[in-house]
């Protein structure tokens, strides 16, 4: 079972080009997975079913998990078994037909522009550190970037010239992602005097570095983001800032298509969700400005 396992963790990694994070929550699903098996007395995989399945689902909605947990602990309990049955181990999937629990569908949360202007505008450009948070944060919002692809891009990869930069994103594909002039600016700056002052005469290629001279995780960008996010009194996030970057381009007029490119969305399904932000958007503008849209229109003709 073992070896199973760990040729399976070198499939996702090879053959499926799966990011680290990915290969992570995986392996964590599946290991709870096999623990539940193990104490449900299941001596083979073979003989896991539907009914342990739905079991399995129960126990973790009796034990209080988010429905969109669930969600992804089911697919990758898929996914394991689709490789089963392509390494001929196995011949039927019990999880092929496991429904999963119906997700709530919830709007992203996004800032407004004012609110943006003023989260750009809140570290002190007097300090290293200042400089390249304005760069951070200029950069996650002209670009709407994965926090995990602004943490990993090289300053090699950024042309301010063409104000384009290439990206890896998931599944390993490379992307070109535009900037505006103002991220380009507080790049410049940062790149010609935050960042190396951080450096303290290291060589990095890291684009974003800490007070080290190392290439900043990510954890430390949402600390960064957290810092910032309480000065204007909102509860910021890196992927805020990419659904901020989404909303903004299609309500100022974006194609969807357009808008998915520079998202690095596979399905265009997963660039939809935006429309329901800007047409809830568009209702309230409506209600609010049109005379006879808010409130009946009590007068006889």
């Amino acid at each position: 079972m073992q070896e199973i396992f760990n040729k399976y963790v070198d499939y996702l990694r090879v053959e499926r080009n799966a990011s680290p994070y990915t290969v992570r929550n995986y392996t964590d699903a599946l290991l709870k997975f096999f623990d539940y098996v193990k104490n449900k007395n299941i001596a083979s995989l073979r003989d896991v079913n539907k009914q342990t399945l739905r079991g399995y689902l129960s126990y973790l909605m009796e034990e209080g998990f988010a429905k969109s947990s669930i969600a992804r602990r089911l697919s990758a309990i898929r996914s394991f078994y689709r490789y089963l049955m392509r390494e001929q181990l196995l011949e039927v999937s019990p999880a092929e037909t496991t429904v999963s629990p119906r997700l709530d569908k919830r709007l992203p949360s996004f800032l407004t522009q004012v609110e943006v202007k003023r989260l750009i505008e809140a570290p002190d450009l007097a300090t290293p550190q200042g400089q390249r948070d304005r760069a951070l944060i200029e950069m996650l919002y002209a670009s709407g970037l994965r926090v995990s692809e602004l943490v990993s891009t090289d300053v090699k990869k950024l042309n301010l010239t063409t104000n384009e930069i290439r990206v890896w994103g998931k599944g390993s594909k490379e992307r070109v992602v535009l900037i505006g002039q103002p991220a380009a600016n507080a790049l410049t700056e940062y790149i010609g005097n935050g960042r190396v002052t951080l450096l303290n005469g290291k060589t990095n290629d890291a684009l974003f570095v800490n007070k080290y001279g190392e290439r900043l995780p990510a954890r430390r960008v949402q600390k960064i983001l957290d810092k910032y996010g309480r000065v204007i009194g909102k509860k910021v996030h890196p992927h805020m800032l990419r659904h901020t970057f989404a909303t903004h381009l299609l309500d100022g007029g974006a194609d969807l298509k357009v808008v998915q490119e520079l998202l690095g969305h596979a399905d265009l399904s997963s660039t939809q969700i935006y429309t329901h932000v800007t047409q809830n958007r568009a209702r309230q503008i409506y209600l609010s400005a049109h005379p006879l849209a808010g409130k009946k229109n009590d007068e006889k003709e």
